[in-house]
């Protein structure tokens, strides 16, 4: 039987019966999502749908972060849509690109919802990213390849990145869902 098409409204509604303390993000994403149909383009003006992997080793314990070539900071994997409306695929595939790894596969609905404002770069003005994010895990080898977009890849315990005040606050958000729900061993 084929699964089911990814449908990021109902995907919205299911991560908010999960998550209610990010019943606010929840709610502008579904805005946003209903504000125009180039909302998966990144052309479009005001901002654009991205897809990221919350990329963990097989036994759970290890996140795969990029050192962002662009952004200088260390970040999960992920991308733009590009006119791809299922996120899941978008983040799978993002996440296959950027690290080179195979036998990768997404785990359960949405993980993580995070806007963020990237700024103006060149001929390309400020801009919003509605970053939906989800689980993949590495179920073959975990020995990665580094990307043009990458200044670096590293494993990183995921236990390490919820207490360090210095990582991003949506890797401290992740991590913290991620430890809280057990590390979901493989």
């Amino acid at each position: 039987m084929p699964a089911e098409p990814f449908d990021l409204r109902r995907a919205l509604a299911l991560f908010l019966a999960d998550h209610p303390e990010q019943a606010a993000d929840a709610g502008l994403f579904s805005h946003f999502l209903a504000s125009s149909p180039d909302v998966f383009e990144r052309r479009h003006p005001p901002g654009h749908f991205t897809g990221s992997a919350w990329l963990v080793s097989a036994d759970g314990q290890r996140v795969l972060l990029t050192h962002h070539r662009k952004l200088a900071r260390w970040l999960q994997l992920g991308g733009h849509a590009d006119g791809d409306a299922d996120l899941a695929r978008v983040a799978l595939r993002e996440a296959e690109e950027e690290s080179g790894l195979t036998d990768l596969v997404v785990e359960g609905g949405i993980f993580d919802l995070d806007r963020h404002l990237i700024p103006a770069r060149g001929a390309d003005p400020d801009h919003w990213h509605y970053d939906v994010r989800f689980v993949v895990r590495a179920t073959g080898s975990e020995a990665f390849a580094i990307s043009e977009e990458s200044l670096a890849l590293a494993w990183k315990p995921v236990a390490e990145i919820a207490a360090d005040p210095s990582a991003d606050e949506s890797m401290r958000r992740m991590a913290g869902k991620w430890l809280s729900a057990g590390s979901r061993s493989g």
